[in-house]
């Protein structure tokens, strides 16, 4: 795939422009090859229009420090990985397109958090990212900036998606309540009455039972009950996984019965 991408383009495949990358896809349980061009693949596109007038030094923001801890799929299995990084909280390029015959500035600020690649879709950072925190940001934030500058031209990167899944992200949203001001569905203009103290929340509250729930119907309808079990360990701990576990068994115990029925 590299190989052929790179004969489209025209592009030297030794001087490595574009990667291979291994995506999570929680559908198939296991990683998939994909391939991407490189942060060097997109500033060769941008420089063959001509129109490609440079850039500035990176700026970064102030550096946080933060552990890391959950459990990621390896070769070995799930194991559960605890490493403490330091990074900085952002980081941006300045990069330059000639339109019109005016240089014009194009800078796009890329975070941290929201960036940098995980273990097998958990909340791990890659060795690489642990190794060159700002190194793999400034390729990120270089990529971000030379795609608002060359849209038609730039795409994303490997280095932006290494260690990301290829299916999106569920999310469920939580609403939170304070007995200070509960949250409403419908603005009233009635005076609020006096809250009652809310219940004390636990670990398998409704929202949670709900989101499982989903989950243990879209595993039965497609049978994919060893692709549901990766995700709860992906996602839940402790109580919650003991829980999902038990609820998720029982619910394939039933169907296999079901079946040979």
């Amino acid at each position: 795939m590299a190989v052929r991408y790179c004969q489209a383009r025209g592009l030297d495949v030794l001087k490595r422009p574009v990667h291979v990358v291994p995506m999570y896809s929680r559908a198939l349980g296991h990683e998939v090859e994909t391939v991407w061009p490189g942060i060097n693949e997109v500033q060769i596109t941008a420089a063959r229009t001509g129109q490609w007038a440079g850039l500035d030094p990176a700026r970064y923001g102030p550096e946080t420090t933060r552990l890391f801890q959950g459990r990621a799929k390896t070769e070995h299995g799930w194991q559960d990985a605890r490493v403490e990084v330091t990074f900085p909280a952002w980081a941006e390029v300045t990069v330059y397109r000639l339109v019109n015959g005016v240089r014009c500035a194009f800078t796009e600020t890329v975070f941290w958090e929201e960036t940098y690649a995980r273990l097998a879709g958990g909340e791990v950072p890659t060795a690489m990212w642990i190794k060159r925190p700002r190194g793999q940001l400034l390729k990120c934030a270089k990529a971000a900036s030379l795609r608002a500058a060359f849209p038609e031209e730039a795409s994303y990167t490997a280095e932006e998606m290494a260690g990301k899944t290829i299916e999106p992200d569920d999310v469920v949203p939580i609403r939170e309540s304070t007995p200070e001001r509960p949250v409403l569905d419908v603005p009233t203009a009635e005076p609020e009455p006096e809250p009652e103290p809310a219940p004390p929340t636990t670990a398998l509250d409704a929202a949670f039972k709900h989101k499982l729930a989903k989950l243990i119907e879209r595993a039965a309808g497609a049978g994919a009950w060893a692709q549901a079990e990766d995700y709860l360990h992906e996602r839940f701990t402790g109580e919650q996984l003991g829980f999902a576990l038990d609820e998720l068994g029982k619910a394939a115990a039933a169907s296999i019965q079901a079946q040979a029925a």
